[in-house]
C-alpha cells in the first residue's frame, strides 16, 4: 500500500483550511491543519509533513517569521514550503524577493488543478 504524502496546512482564515482539507483530502493527500503559526511550527516538529501550504498574512507569528523558524530547526528545514496568500504588501514583495529560490507563491482564491500542479512540483 502506498503511504499517501501528508501537507500540513497553516491559515488563519477557517473556510480556507476546511476548503483546502477537503480537496486534497479528495485527491489523496494527509492533510493537518494549523489555525496560525504557532500551531504550524509545532505541527510541522511532531507531523513531519512532506510539505506545508503557509499564509503570508497571519496575526500571531507572520509567514515568513514561520519560515525563518522553521529552516532554523534540523527537522524541518528541509520541507518545502509554498506561500497562499490574498495579496502581498510592498514589505512582503520585498521579503518575497529574498524567499523566492527555495519558496514559491500560490495565490488566493486557488484553483484546485493549479494547486495540484504546483503540489506536484514538491512531493
Amino acid at each position: 500500500m502506498v503511504e499517501s504524502k501528508k501537507i500540513l496546512v497553516v491559515d488563519d482564515d477557517k473556510v480556507f483550511l476546511r476548503m483546502v482539507e477537503y480537496d486534497l483530502n479528495k485527491n489523496g493527500f494527509d492533510v493537518i491543519t494549523a489555525p496560525d503559526g504557532e500551531m504550524g511550527i509545532l505541527l510541522a516538529k511532531t507531523q513531519h509533513p512532506d510539505l506545508i501550504l503557509l499564509d503570508i498574512n497571519m496575526p500571531d507569528i507572520e509567514g515568513g517569521d514561520v519560515v525563518a523558524i522553521l529552516e532554523d530547526n534540523p527537522q524541518t528545514q528541509n520541507i518545502p514550503i509554498i506561500f497562499v496568500t490574498a495579496l502581498l504588501t510592498k514589505q512582503e514583495e520585498e521579503r518575497r524577493k529574498n524567499m523566492m529560490g527555495k519558496h514559491s507563491f500560490f495565490s488566493k482564491p486557488y484553483k484546485l488543478e493549479r494547486l495540484l500542479e504546483e503540489i506536484d512540483k514538491y512531493i
